[in-house]
């Protein structure tokens, strides 16, 4: 009886008991090779004598589904930056200058506009004590990440009541005798009631108003410390800062180009700016970004042919139209932008922009087992099996494809085992 379990006699012909092993999804182009044999259950030479066997040994390596694509080195997106004041420029940094928290990234009538970092820009003039919102805490934030001591802000839920400006005030003055609400807990010069004692809320300027998180309260303590900040960076000490007296940007950054001039109008575009670290973009086809994942590691390997170490930082969500003066591989094709930190800034010391090449490894498999995908054959009742040198099938479990050959595993099958295979 023959090995090959499942197999039905047809009188006066052969029987057929493999099909072919339909491996063109996987390997284009792969050809179709049908196994037969006779009634005995050994190999049909004469009806095989088309296709070609050798026989290969099953190994145990390592498999990793691996594709490099070519990649930008340069310091990532840019940013344009737009003036928010009226006046003429009279100070501009040249290209290539990094600009970090707290120093000025421009002046305008000789007046400094540093950078603070954040998410929320001056919408509006912070001057009257009791202003609360997001563009308040940003300068909190910045100015205690600078060392200046502001005191104790309102907690969140706390009732503010702003107290309006005297219109022959000085910049920076309160009206005098403005109350509203209880002493609490809102902070040096700040009145408030608590937050489960919510005060009737008049239609008028000076309405209370609750501390949201991510709010901040202009104190008079945070007013103090915007002067002492003012007066150190030679901007008028008044403790008013209004719209495009500070630059909000998401964090340090290098000049990348200077488009306005000295003497221009400070309310138009100024510059371009960057991340202060280099990183690699690639562009990719949406159908091969689907394997790659935040955190995943990958290697650059830049024109001298060395390498660096780097990690996916994002992955683009939408999709762009491919544009060959940019580098991207096919004009006109649908792609996606993967952005790539470097972990060796090292490695690519002295290189500001560089075409370089990105291994991405979506799936490793460590010490399997694998043959050549010729090896496989497609079972008639479904999965596949190797055939040994001797004409019996044995069943095997597939697990990754990769550069020609297959993961498997199943009883008798260990490394060094001979199969049969297509040559």
């Amino acid at each position: 009886m023959s090995d090959d379990t499942g197999a039905r006699r047809r009188p006066g012909g052969r029987r057929a008991v493999l099909g072919a092993v339909a491996l063109a999804v996987v390997v284009a182009g792969a050809s179709t090779v049908t196994a037969w044999q006779n009634r005995d259950g050994k190999p049909d030479t004469a009806g095989a004598r088309a296709v070609r066997v050798a026989t290969a040994v099953v190994t145990r390596s390592d498999l990793s589904n691996a594709q490099t694509l070519d990649g930008t080195l340069g310091y990532g997106r840019t940013t344009t930056v737009k003036g928010g004041r009226t006046g003429l420029i009279t100070w501009l940094p040249a290209a290539g200058t990094t600009v970090r928290r707290g120093e000025p990234l421009y002046r305008v009538d000789n007046v400094p506009v540093p950078v603070f970092y954040g998410s929320t820009p001056l919408y509006r003039t912070l001057e009257a004590e009791g202003t609360t919102g997001p563009d308040v805490k940003t300068v909190a934030d910045n100015l205690r990440a600078l060392g200046y001591d502001m005191g104790v802000q309102p907690p969140v839920g706390t009732w503010i009541t702003p107290r309006p400006v005297a219109p022959d005030a000085p910049p920076g003055q309160p009206a005098t005798g403005a109350t509203a609400g209880s002493a609490g807990s809102a902070g040096p010069g700040a009145a408030s009631t608590p937050a489960d004692a919510a005060p009737s809320a008049p239609s008028s300027p000076t309405a209370p108003v609750r501390v949201k998180r991510g709010d901040a309260v202009l104190t008079a303590g945070l007013i103090a410390a915007v002067k002492r900040w003012q007066t150190a960076v030679g901007m008028p000490s008044n403790g008013v800062l209004g719209v495009g007296d500070i630059s909000v940007l998401s964090g340090a950054v290098r000049v990348d180009g200077v488009q306005a001039q000295l003497a221009d109008a400070a309310d138009g575009t100024l510059m371009t700016v960057t991340s202060t670290a280099k990183s690699v973009t690639v562009s990719v086809d949406p159908g091969e970004a689907g394997s790659m994942r935040r955190g995943d590691e990958v290697t650059v390997t830049l024109p001298d042919d060395s390498t660096a170490r780097g990690t996916i930082a994002s992955v683009g969500a939408t999709v762009r139209a491919g544009d060959a003066s940019s580098g991207d591989d096919t004009s006109g094709q649908p792609r996606l932008t993967v952005g790539i930190a470097l972990r060796d800034s090292a490695a690519v010391r002295g290189l500001n922009s560089a075409p370089v090449q990105v291994k991405f490894t979506s799936e490793t498999r460590k010490s399997v087992l694998t043959v050549p995908i010729g090896a496989l054959l497609a079972l008639r009742e479904g999965g596949y099996a190797v055939r040994l040198p001797g004409g019996r099938l044995v069943a095997v479990r597939t697990g990754m494809f990769s550069k020609g050959v297959v993961e498997i595993s199943g009883d008798g099958i260990s490394a060094g085992t001979k199969v049969v295979t297509t040559s």
